[in-house]
C-alpha cells in the first residue's frame, strides 16, 4: 500500500480526464526521481541537474506535493546539499534555492521529527554572498534578486534548525553586538533572520528563553531609533506570533504601544521638527500589527485597552480632510489589523492541528475579545472609507471585520450607503460606499446567527443601484456593474413568493425574503433597459464610421467587459421563467435594430451570446434561423461578393451569428448544414469587415467543437429548475461551493463534433492551402489579402485531437508557409501585410495549444483578485463560491495544456525559428519588430535552441562580410539584445555562448554595416553593453558535487512509491561521470582564458572605433574572479590602461587593478589567543558589555605604547573594533608574528610573473608621474569626492609590495601636499589613506620610517585645508583608522591632538581640524577613552567660542565624545567621558543665567573684546555651544541623558520665542529647535515625574514666554509618550491640574494656548470630559463681570483685566476646548455646552472673540455631515443654534 501523498492539488480530480492523472503523475515522478539521482551521481549539475530540478518544480505546479513523506524529505535534503555547495555558480544556486523554498513552503506537512537542517551552511553562504569581501572590488557579480532569495530560504529552513542552534547562534553573533559599530546591525539582522521561534514548549529553555530578557532589555533602553531597532521589533513580532500564551508581555505593553505610536510619525503641535532618521528607520507596520495581534486575548485585557487607546488618540487623523505622508501608514495599519485578527481566529478555531505549538485555551481569543476589538476599530474604518487615498484599505478592513461581527459592521456601512445612492452630487461618496459594500457582500447575504436580517437589504440595494448604470460617468458605471455582479453571483435569482402559500414553517426573515423575491424579474428587466440605454448612447457617431478606427477606446472596452460579464452572471443565476422573459427582450432588441459593428454591435452581440451560453437550446432556436435567413437573403446576388462596402444589415447579422456560435458544441450540431452554407457564401467576400466576421464564425465553430470547457457556472450544482416545493432557493443565499461535489458539466468533444471540425477544415482550409502552394510556385496570380486572412484565422484549432490517420494540418501549414515566405521575399518584399500574417502564423504554429500564455496569466491574475475580494479568511478550507471553483479547475486544465505541450525541439521548429530570424533582419522596421517579438517568445519556449541560433545571428556581425545591409545589422543586434523580460542571447550564463557573442560584438565595430553616425545603432550598442553589465553573474568554473549529495541521491533512487524501474549506476558509469566533470572544469577554464585572449585580440585590431574598445574593456572587467588570477596578458593590459587617454577607461582600469591586487594578495596566518590570559582576569560569569577588566588591554594607553621594536612585536594587535565590547568570540584569532607571515621586501626575481608586471610599471618614474598627473585632474567640478576605488588601488599596492614604491612616490606626495588645489589634495589624501591601511603587516622599522615621512605631510595638509577639501581629509583619516588597532596608529592620534584649536588659520581651519580629528576618533569608538578625556579637557575651556562654525563643530565632537556613555542593560559604566559629570560642570557655569530674571539677550561681542567679559556674556556663549551639542546628539546617540538635560529646560523655556519668526537670532532659534527635539524624545517611566516636576516649576515662572512654551512642549511630549503617561495615574492628574491652572493665566496668549492644549489632550483621549471638569468650567463662567464705568472720552482705557474677567474667560475657554475637541461628531454633552457658550456672546472682549471663534469652528467642522449631527439637538436648541450660526444682518 503506497503511503498517502503529502498534499495534492484537489482540482485535478475534478477534470474530465481526472482518473487518468494518477498513473501519469506516478510515471512522471518516478522519472524525475531517477534522472535527478542519476544526474547528481554522475556529477552532472548542468544540464542534467538543473533540467530535472526544473521538471520537479513543474511537477509541483501541476500536481501539488503529490509524493510520499519519505520522498519529500529526501528531495529537501538533496536540494539543501546542492544549494550549499560552496563554489556553486550563482544562477544555479538561485534555481535550487527557489525550488527548495517551494518544497519547504507548507511547513505543516513536515514536523521537526521528520526533518532537521543545519543552520551553519546557510550562514556561511549568506556571509559569503551578502557580506562579500570581493564583490565591491568587482571580483564577484551577484544578481539583485539574490538577497531576497537567500533570506526567504533561511526563513523556510528556520523551523527545522536543531534544538541547540539557538545557543550556537548566540555564541556566534553576540561578539558583534557593539552598538557603535556597523556590526551591530549585522548581528541583529542575523538574529532576526535565523533565530528559531517555533520550538515546542518543552524546549523553550533551549530557545527564546536564552535571549529574550537580554534583547527586550536592549530594545526598551534604546531611545533614538537606530537602524537595528526595527529588526528587533520584527523578531519580537515573530516570537509573539509563534508562542502565543507562553510569554507575559504585560510589563512591556505601554512601552510597545508608545513606540508603535511614535513610529507612525504623526504631526503634533504647530511647528514640529522631525528627526530625519525617525522617518527612515520607523517600524514596519506589518510586523507591528503581527505583534499586536499576537499579544491580544489572555487573562489581562491590557493589550485591548491600549489598542482602544491607540485608536482613540489617532482617530481624528483618519478624517478625510486630513492628508500627509503619514496617511499611508495609518491606512496600512487599518487594513492589516483586522486581517491579522482573522488569521489568528482561523488558527485558533478552524485550522487543522499540526505539529506547531497550539495556542493554550487560556489565551485563545474569546467572543468578547473579538467584539471589543471590532468596536475599537470600526470608527476609524468608517472615517477612512472616504479617505483621499481611496477606499481600498477600508473595504478590505470591512471585509474582514464583517466576517467576525457582521452586526456591528454592516449596519453603519449601510447607513452611509443608502444616502449615497440617493444623492446625485457626490459620486465619490457613491463609489466609496459601493466598494465597501462589495467587501461585506458575502457576510451580508449569508446573514447567519449574528445578523439574520442581513439578506433583507439585498433587494433594496440592488434596485437602488440601477441608476448607477450611467453612460455619463464611467467609474460609477463600472463600480455598479461590479456591485450587481457580486450580489447576483451570491444569490439565485428565483421568485419564491409562491412558497408563502405552500409552507408555514418559515421564520419571519424568510417570509420577508420570499415576498421580496417577487421583485427579481422586475430587477432583471430594469437592468436590461438600463443596458440598452447605455448601448444606444454609446453608438458610434457617423464621424467615426468614416475614419477607419477599428478599435474601441480603452474605456469603452472596459464598459463592454463589465456589461457582458454582469449580464451573463445575472442570466446564469436566473430561474427558467425569468430567463424566458429576458431572452425574448434581448432577442427583440437585437433583431429590431441594426447596429454598427464596432461598439454598440459588440455590446449587443455580447448580451446575446450571454443568453445563448446560459440555455443554448431555447436560444439557438430563436437566433440561428433568423440570422441565417437574413444573410442568405442578402447574399443571393453574386455582386455582393465583390462589393468593397457591405450592407450594414448583413454585417450586423454576421456579427451576431459569429458571437452566438460560441456555445456548447453539441447543441450546434443540429445547425451544421445551415452554418456550412453561410460560410461558403461569406468567406470570400471582398469587403474586409465582412470576411473577418466570417472567419470569426469559422474560428468559433472550431473552438466550440474541439475544446474541453465547463458549460455552466451556476452557484448551485444542478441549477434552480426544480419546483419550489422540493427546493427552497433562499437556503442557498451566499452559500459556498463544495469542492468535493462540484458536479461540473464538461464539454468533451464527441466523435461527431470532431468529424464536423474536420469537415470544416477539409472544406475551407484544404483548397486555400492548395492555392497558396500554386501561388508560391508562381503559377497563380493572386489577389493578396483575403485567402491569407482566412488561413490565419482558421488554422488555430487543429491538431488538438491526436488522430494520426488524418492529415496533420500543423505540419502542412508550416510547409506551405515556408514556401510562401520564400516566394514573397524573392518577389515582393514590400508586401508587409502578408509578412505580418506569416509571422503571426509561424508564432501560432510554434506556440499555440488552445490558449495563449499571456491570456492565461491575466486570467490567473483576475481569478486571484476575485478570490481575494470574495473569500472567507476566517473559516478558510476553500470556502469559495462555486463559479470560482469551476474557474479554478478550468485554469488547472489550461495550465496543463500550456506546460505539457511544445517543449520538444524538432527540425520543423528549428526551421521556423530560422525563418523568424530571417524576418527579424528584414529591411522593413515594422516587420523586424513583429518578427523579433515572435522570435524572443520562441526562444523562451524551446530549451537549448539558443545555442543553435547564436552562430546564425552572429553571421550578420562578421566584419569580413560585404553583403550585410545596415537594416540586417540592426536586426541582428536587436535579436542579441532580447526583450526586457526574456532571454538575452548576448548574455547566456554559459562559457560557450559568451565566448562566441562577446568577441563578435566587439569586432562588429569593423563591419561595413556599422556606422557610428546613426544614433539608433549607437544606442543599440549602449543598451547591449548596459544590459550585459546589468545582468552578468559570475559564471562557475568548478562543477564538483560533494560526497554528501551523492549519498542522498542514492537513497532517493532506492525509495519506493513510485519506485523507479531503473537500476542503480554501475561503477564504470560513475567513473565516467567523474571523468566528464573534470573535463568540463578544464574546458571551462580553457574557455575562460580563450575568451580573455579573444577580447584582447579584438582590442588590439587596428582602426577599431573607440566605442568598441571601451565596450571590450568593460567586458574584460566583468571577467575578474576571486578564484582565478587573471591571465598575465590581461594584467599587463589593465596596468597600461591606468594611463589611457580616456577617463572612462582609466576608471575601469583603476577598479580592475585594485581587484587584481586582491587576487595576488598572499594569505596572512592567524593564531588563536585567550583574551582572559592576556588581561589576567577571569571570564565573567554572566554577559556584561562595555569596559571590563578582560578587555582593558585593548584601550589606548599613552604610558605603554609600542614605540620600540620589542614592544611592537610583543604587542597583541586586535584590528576589528567590535571584538571584546559585548563579549569575546569562542575562539579569538589575531595575526601571527612577523616571522610566520609572507616575506616582505622581496627582490624582483622572487615575484611571480603577474607581480613582476605591476612591479615594473610602478617602479618606473615616468609611469608613476603620468599616473599621478591623471589622478590629480578634476573630473566633475565641485562633485568629486574621496574615491574608495583609488584608495583600494594604493592600499593593494602597499599591502602586496610593502614599501617598494615609496621612493618613487615620495617626491610626488610632497609636491601634491604643497598644492592647495581641490583635486591635488584629494589625490594625496587617497594615496595617504592607502599607505596607512596598506602598512598593516609591515615590520616596525618600515612603519616607523613611514610615519617619519607622513607626519610632516599631514601637518602641511591640515594647515592648508580649504572649504573644498576638508571633507576629503576627514574621509581620509576616518578611512585610515577604520578597523585598525589604535595603538598601531599612535603617531597619527598624537599628531591630531597636538592643538586642534590653535586659531592660527582662523576659525575655519580650527573647525576643519576638529572635523578631521572627530573622523579618526569616531572610528575607534570605545577603545580610546584616554584620548577622549584629553580632548574633552582641552575643549572645555574653549566652549565659549565666538565663531558659529567652530561652535557647531564642537557640538558635533561632544556628541561623539559622549556617544560611548550609553545606558544599555548589562553594560558596565564606561571609562570614557560621562555626560553626567560634564553637565554638572556646565550647570555651574550657567548659574548666572538661571538666576537672572530679565530676558536673555544675545550680546554680539567684538572679536574676543579687550578685558574679561562678565559672567553673563560668558554664560550666553557657553549656552550657544551647549545648544549645538544637544541638537547634534538628538539624532545620533542611543540614549538621551534626560536627568541632566532637564536642569537646562527652564533656561530654554525662558529663551525660546513664541512666534514663528526667522529673523530671530541664532540663540533663540536653537533653543526653540532644541525644545522641539527634546519634547519628541522617548521617556522611560522613571523619568516622567522628573519632567513634570520641571514643567510645574516653570509654570510658576514670571516670564509668560516660559509659561507659554511649557504648554507647547507638553502637547508634543504627551503624544509621543502617550501610553507611558497613561500608565501613570499621578502623572495624568498632574498634567490635568497644570493645564487647568494655566487656563487662568493673566496673559491672554497663555490662556489661549492652554485651551488649545486642553482640547488636544481631550481629542486624543488622554483626558476625559467628566462631570467635575464640566462643573468647574461652568462655575468659572458664572463669575460676575466688573461693572462698566462711564469714562470721559479722553481718559486712558483701563488695560489690566480684572481677576474675575480672567476667570470668566478661563471658564469660557474651557467649554470651548471641550467643544473643539470633537471636531467630527456630536457627543451627548455637546448640545448643552453650546447653549452655555452662546450665553456669553455679548460679554466683553476677549470673551466675545473666543465664543465667536468657537462657533465658527464648530460650524466649519460639522458642516459636512450636518444632517446626521442635527439629530442630537432638541428643536429649541436648534433654533438658538441657527440664530448663532447665521451671520447677523447688517441692516438691522
Amino acid at each position: 500500500m503506497a503511503p498517502p501523498p503529502q498534499k495534492e492539488i484537489v482540482y485535478n480530480k475534478l477534470l474530465p480526464y481526472g482518473q487518468r492523472l494518477e498513473a501519469e503523475a506516478a510515471r512522471f515522478l518516478a522519472h524525475i526521481k531517477d534522472n535527478l539521482a542519476r544526474a547528481v551521481q554522475l556529477q552532472e549539475l548542468w544540464p542534467g541537474g538543473l533540467f530535472w530540478t526544473r521538471k520537479l518544480s513543474t511537477y509541483i505546479r501541476l500536481y501539488g506535493r503529490k509524493f510520499s513523506r519519505e520522498d519529500h524529505v529526501l528531495f529537501i535534503k538533496l536540494l539543501y546539499e546542492l544549494v550549499t555547495i560552496p563554489r556553486l555558480e550563482i544562477s544555479m544556486m538561485q534555481g535550487f534555492a527557489r525550488l527548495l523554498i517551494n518544497l519547504l513552503k507548507k511547513k505543516e506537512l513536515l514536523s521537526r521529527d521528520d526533518l532537521e537542517l543545519p543552520w551553519r551552511p546557510l550562514y556561511e553562504m549568506l556571509e559569503r554572498i551578502l557580506y562579500s569581501k570581493t564583490e565591491n572590488l568587482g571580483l564577484n557579480w551577484f544578481p539583485n534578486s539574490v538577497e531576497s532569495v537567500l533570506k526567504t530560504l533561511v526563513k523556510s529552513c528556520r523551523p527545522y534548525f536543531p534544538e541547540d542552534a539557538t545557543a550556537e547562534m548566540l555564541d556566534e553573533w553576540r561578539p558583534l553586538m557593539c552598538p557603535f559599530d556597523v556590526t551591530m546591525q549585522k548581528a541583529i539582522t542575523y538574529f532576526e533572520l535565523f533565530l528559531p521561534t517555533t520550538l515546542p514548549p518543552a524546549l523553550h529553555q533551549k530557545g527564546f528563553k536564552l535571549w529574550f530578557d537580554e534583547f527586550i532589555g536592549l530594545w526598551v533602553s534604546v531611545q533614538n531609533l537606530p537602524q537595528w531597532e526595527g529588526h528587533l521589533v520584527n523578531l519580537f513580532a515573530r516570537l509573539a506570533t509563534d508562542n502565543i500564551g507562553y510569554i507575559d508581555w504585560d510589563p512591556y505593553v505601554p512601552k510597545i504601544f508608545t513606540r508603535i505610536l511614535r513610529s507612525l510619525n504623526l504631526p503634533v503641535g504647530s511647528n514640529q521638527v522631525v528627526v530625519p532618521r525617525f522617518l527612515t528607520n520607523a517600524y514596519d507596520v506589518g510586523h507591528a500589527v503581527m505583534w499586536i495581534t499576537a499579544m491580544m486575548g489572555g487573562p489581562s485585557k491590557l493589550v485591548q485597552k491600549h489598542l482602544s487607546g491607540l485608536f482613540n488618540s489617532i482617530a481624528s487623523f483618519y478624517h478625510p480632510s486630513n492628508n500627509g505622508r503619514w496617511l499611508n501608514k495609518l491606512m496600512k495599519l487599518l487594513q492589516r489589523l483586522p486581517s491579522g485578527v482573522v488569521r489568528r481566529l482561523h488558527r485558533e478555531r478552524y485550522k487543522k492541528m499540526t505539529w506547531l505549538t497550539p495556542v493554550p485555551e487560556s489565551h485563545k481569543l474569546t467572543d468578547q475579545d473579538v467584539t471589543d476589538f471590532v468596536e475599537c476599530i470600526i470608527q476609524p474604518v468608517l472615517l477612512a472609507m472616504f479617505s483621499k487615498t481611496g477606499s481600498l484599505e477600508a473595504a478590505q478592513a470591512l471585509q474582514n471585520l464583517a466576517l467576525m461581527r457582521p452586526e456591528l459592521v454592516i449596519p453603519p456601512v449601510l447607513e452611509k450607503t443608502y444616502p449615497a445612492l440617493e444623492t446625485l452630487t457626490e459620486p465619490h461618496q457613491l463609489t466609496a460606499t459601493l466598494s465597501c459594500v462589495i467587501g461585506v457582500a458575502r457576510s451580508l447575504v449569508s446573514g447567519g446567527k449574528w445578523f439574520p436580517e442581513g439578506p433583507t437589504h439585498l433587494l433594496p440595494l440592488l434596485m437602488r443601484a440601477l441608476p448607477g448604470v450611467d453612460p455619463n460617468d464611467f467609474s460609477k458605471c463600472m463600480i455598479t456593474f461590479q456591485f450587481i455582479a457580486t450580489f447576483s453571483t451570491l444569490v439565485p435569482l428565483v421568485d419564491c413568493s409562491s412558497v408563502l402559500q405552500e409552507r408555514d414553517d418559515l421564520s419571519e426573515v424568510e417570509r420577508e425574503l420570499c415576498s421580496a423575491t417577487a421583485e427579481f424579474e422586475d430587477f432583471v428587466l430594469q437592468f436590461m433597459d438600463r443596458c440598452f440605454g447605455l448601448i444606444e448612447s454609446s453608438t458610434l457617431e457617423q464621424t467615426r464610421e468614416e475614419t477607419e478606427t477599428e478599435k474601441m477606446t480603452h474605456l469603452e472596452s472596459l464598459v463592454e467587459l463589465g456589461l457582458s460579464s454582469t449580464f451573463s452572471t445575472i442570466l446564469t443565476q436566473c430561474s427558467k421563467d425569468i430567463f424566458k422573459v429576458a431572452l425574448e427582450k434581448v432577442f427583440n432588441f437585437a433583431v429590431s435594430n441594426i447596429f454598427e459593428t464596432r461598439v454598440a454591435g459588440r455590446m449587443v452581440a455580447d448580451m446575446c451570446r450571454a443568453a445563448v451560453k446560459c440555455r443554448p437550446e431555447e436560444s439557438l432556436k430563436l437566433f440561428v434561423p433568423h440570422c441565417c435567413n437574413v444573410i442568405t437573403h442578402l447574399t443571393v446576388n453574386d455582386d455582393v461578393l465583390h462589393d468593397e462596402e457591405l450592407d450594414k444589415e448583413l454585417l450586423w447579422n454576421l456579427q451576431l451569428l459569429s458571437e452566438i456560435t460560441r456555445v456548447d458544441g453539441k447543441k450546434l450540431l443540429v445547425y451544421r448544414e445551415q452554418l456550412g452554407k453561410i460560410l461558403q457564401r461569406t468567406l470570400h467576400l471582398t469587403c474586409k469587415q465582412g470576411y473577418i466576421l466570417s472567419c470569426n464564425l469559422l474560428h468559433h465553430l472550431l473552438r466550440s467543437a474541439t475544446l474541453i470547457y465547463p458549460t455552466e457556472y451556476c452557484s448551485v450544482p444542478g441549477g434552480f429548475d426544480k419546483p419550489v416545493s422540493e427546493y427552497f432557493p433562499i437556503k442557498d443565499w451566499g452559500k459556498p461551493g463544495d469542492v468535493w461535489n462540484l458536479d461540473i458539466q464538461w464539454h468533451v468533444p464527441s466523435s461527431e463534433e470532431i468529424n464536423f471540425a474536420f469537415y470544416l477544415l477539409d472544406t475551407f482550409l484544404q483548397p486555400e492551402l492548395i492555392r497558396l502552394e500554386h501561388y508560391a510556385a508562381g503559377k497563380l496570380e493572386m489577389s493578396r489579402v483575403p485567402s491569407l486572412v482566412s488561413l490565419e484565422e482558421t488554422k488555430l484549432y487543429t491538431g488538438v485531437e491526436y488522430d494520426l490517420s488524418r492529415e496533420n494540418y500543423r505540419e502542412t501549414i508550416a510547409k506551405v508557409t515556408r514556401k510562401l515566405l520564400r516566394y514573397i521575399l524573392d518577389n515582393s518584399e514590400d508586401d508587409t501585410k502578408s509578412l505580418f500574417l506569416i509571422i503571426k502564423i509561424i508564432s501560432d504554429v510554434l506556440q499555440f495549444q488552445g490558449s495563449h500564455k499571456h491570456e492565461f496569466d491575466s486570467r490567473w491574475k483576475s481569478f486571484n483578485l476575485v478570490k481575494k475580494s470574495m473569500e472567507n479568511r476566517l473559516q478558510g478550507k476553500k470556502q469559495h463560491i462555486r463559479a470560482l471553483l469551476i474557474d479554478r479547475v478550468m485554469l488547472q486544465h489550461e495550465l496543463r495544456t500550456l506546460t505539457m505541450e511544445g517543449c520538444e525541439y524538432k527540425t520543423s521548429h528549428q526551421e521556423m525559428i530560422r525563418d523568424l530570424l530571417c524576418l527579424s533582419t528584414s529591411s522593413y522596421g515594422q516587420v523586424r519588430s513583429k518578427a523579433q517579438q515572435a522570435f524572443f517568445t520562441a526562444l523562451g519556449t524551446y530549451n537549448f535552441c539558443c545555442r543553435d541560433i547564436i552562430p546564425l545571428v552572429l553571421e550578420f556581425l562578421r566584419p569580413d562580410r560585404q553583403d550585410v545591409t545596415q537594416k540586417q545589422f540592426k536586426g541582428a543586434l536587436y535579436c542579441l539584445l532580447g526583450n526586457h523580460s526574456g532571454v538575452c542571447l548576448a548574455n547566456l550564463h554559459d562559457w560557450d555562448c559568451i565566448a562566441q557573442t562577446w568577441p563578435a560584438i566587439v569586432s562588429s565595430g569593423l563591419s561595413k554595416a556599422m556606422s557610428l553616425e546613426k544614433p539608433s545603432i549607437v544606442r543599440l550598442f549602449d543598451d547591449l553593453a548596459e544590459k550585459i553589465h546589468r545582468q552578468y553573474e559570475t559564471i562557475g568554473l568548478d562543477f564538483a558535487v560533494p560526497e554528501k549529495c551523492i549519498e542522498i541521491a542514492v537513497m532517493l533512487q532506492q525509495s519506493e512509491h513510485p519506485s523507479s524501474d531503473f537500476t542503480g549506476l554501475c561503477s564504470d558509469e560513475i567513473q565516467l561521470g567523474i571523468q566528464r566533470q573534470k573535463e568540463k572544469n578544464a574546458e571551462a577554464v580553457q574557455n575562460y582564458e580563450n575568451l580573455i585572449n579573444m577580447l584582447l585580440d579584438c582590442v588590439e585590431q587596428r582602426n577599431l572605433p573607440w566605442k568598441f574598445e571601451h565596450i571590450s574593456i568593460g567586458f574584460l572587467s566583468l571577467l575578474l574572479r576571486d578564484d582565478r588570477v587573471l591571465p598575465v596578458r590581461a594584467i599587463k593590459f589593465f596596468v597600461q590602461c591606468l594611463n589611457h587617454d580616456a577617463i572612462v577607461v582609466r576608471k575601469v582600469a583603476i577598479s580592475a587593478v585594485a581587484g587584481i591586487l586582491k587576487q595576488l594578495k598572499r594569505t596572512h596566518k592567524k593564531v588563536p589567543i585567550c583574551p582572559y590570559e592576556i588581561s589576567g582576569s577571569p571570564k565573567p560569569s554572566s554577559i556584561q558589555a562595555g569596559d571590563r577588566p578582560d578587555n582593558q588591554w585593548l584601550h589606548y594607553d599613552s604610558q605603554s605604547l609600542p614605540k620600540t621594536k620589542e614592544a611592537w612585536e610583543s604587542c597583541c594587535f586586535v584590528e576589528k573594533t567590535h571584538w571584546g565590547y559585548y563579549t569575546w568570540p569562542q575562539t579569538m584569532t589575531v595575526y601571527a608574528p612577523v616571522e610566520h607571515q609572507p616575506k616582505l621586501g622581496r627582490r624582483r626575481d622572487e615575484l611571480t610573473e603577474a607581480e613582476q608586471i605591476i612591479y615594473d610599471h610602478f617602479s618606473d618614474p615616468k609611469f608613476v608621474e603620468q599616473l599621478i598627473k591623471f589622478l590629480s585632474l578634476e573630473d566633475r567640478k565641485g562633485k568629486d569626492k574621496f574615491n574608495p576605488r583609488r584608495f583600494c588601488l594604493f592600499k593593494g599596492l602597499f599591502r602586496n609590495f610593502d614599501d617598494a614604491f615609496l621612493p618613487v612616490l615620495q617626491p610626488h606626495l610632497e609636491e601634491l601636499v604643497a598644492d592647495s588645489h581641490e583635486s591635488t589634495q584629494r589625490c594625496v589624501a587617497e594615496i595617504i589613506a592607502g599607505l596607512i591601511r596598506g602598512s598593516k603587516h609591515w615590520t616596525f622599522e618600515k612603519v616607523e620610517k613611514l610615519w617619519k615621512l607622513l607626519c610632516p605631510l599631514l601637518r602641511t595638509a591640515l594647515s592648508n585645508i580649504t572649504v573644498e577639501t576638508y571633507n576629503d581629509w576627514g574621509t581620509c583619516i576616518a578611512t585610515s583608522c577604520e578597523s585598525r588597532d589604535p595603538r598601531k596608529l599612535h603617531w597619527l592620534f598624537e599628531l591630531l591632538l597636538e592643538s586642534p584649536l590653535s586659531g592660527e588659520g582662523g576659525s575655519f581651519v580650527d573647525a576643519c581640524r576638529l572635523y578631521v580629528l572627530q573622523g579618526g576618533l569616531a572610528q575607534q569608538e570605545w577603545r580610546v577613552p584616554e584620548l577622549l578625556h584629553r580632548l574633552l579637557k582641552y575643549l572645555e575651556p574653549k566652549l565659549t567660542q565666538v565663531y558659529k562654525n567652530v561652535r557647531e563643530r564642537i557640538g558635533s565632537v561632544l556628541t561623539y565624545i559622549f556617544m560611548i556613555d550609553v545606558s544599555l542593560p548589562n553594560t558596565a559604566a564606561t571609562k570614557s567621558p560621562r555626560v553626567h559629570e560634564f553637565t554638572t560642570r556646565i550647570l555651574e557655569n550657567l548659574k548666572p543665567l538661571m538666576e537672572a530674571d530679565e530676558e536673555i539677550q544675545n550680546h554680539v561681542m567684538e572679536e574676543n573684546g579687550i578685558g574679561e567679559q562678565d559672567e553673563r556674556t560668558q554664560g550666553i556663549k557657553l549656552l550657544k555651544t551647549i545648544l549645538k551639542w544637544l541638537m547634534a546628539s538628538a539624532g545620533r546617540s542611543f540614549s538621551t541623558a534626560v536627568t541632566e538635560q532637564l536642569q537646562l529646560l527652564p533656561l530654554f523655556f525662558k529663551i525660546a520665542p513664541v512666534e514663528n519668526d526667522n529673523s530671530y537670532d541664532e540663540l533663540k532659534r536653537d533653543a526653540k529647535m532644541c525644545l522641539s527635539l527634546m519634547s519628541q524624545g522617548l521617556l522611560y517611566p522613571q523619568q516622567v515625574p522628573l519632567v513634570l516636576q520641571v514643567l510645574k516649576q516653570t509654570a510658576r515662572s514670571n516670564s509668560w514666554h516660559a509659561r507659554y512654551t511649557v504648554l507647547t512642549y507638553l502637547q508634543t511630549m504627551v503624544f509621543y509618550n502617550l501610553f507611558v503617561f497613561l500608565n501613570n495615574e499621578e502623572a495624568v492628574n498632574d498634567i490635568r491640574w497644570l493645564v487647568i491652572k494655566l487656563l487662568e493665566d493673566e496673559q491672554l496668549e497663555v490662556r489661549e494656548m492652554a485651551a488649545t492644549t486642553l482640547s488636544g489632550l481631550l481629542q486624543c483621549n488622554f483626558l476625559t470630559m467628566d462631570g467635575p471638569m464640566q462643573t468647574h468650567f461652568e462655575q468659572l463662567c458664572k463669575m460676575r463681570l466688573p461693572k462698566k464705568r462711564k469714562r470721559d472720552l479722553g481718559s486712558v482705557v483701563d488695560t489690566i483685566p480684572s481677576g474675575d474677567l480672567v476667570k470668566r474667560h478661563a471658564g469660557v475657554l474651557g467649554l470651548s476646548a471641550c467643544i473643539l475637541s470633537s471636531p467630527y461628531d456630536v457627543p451627548t454633552w455637546m448640545p448643552q455646552l453650546l447653549m452655555d457658550l452662546s450665553a456669553h456672546l455679548n460679554d466683553p472682549q476677549p470673551i466675545e472673540m473666543t465664543v465667536k471663534k468657537t462657533l465658527s469652528n464648530f460650524r466649519r467642522t460639522h458642516h459636512d455631515n450636518w444632517q446626521e449631527h442635527k439629530q442630537q439637538f432638541t428643536d429649541d436648541q436648534l433654533l438658538v443654534l441657527t440664530d448663532l450660526l447665521v451671520s447677523p444682518c447688517y441692516y438691522a
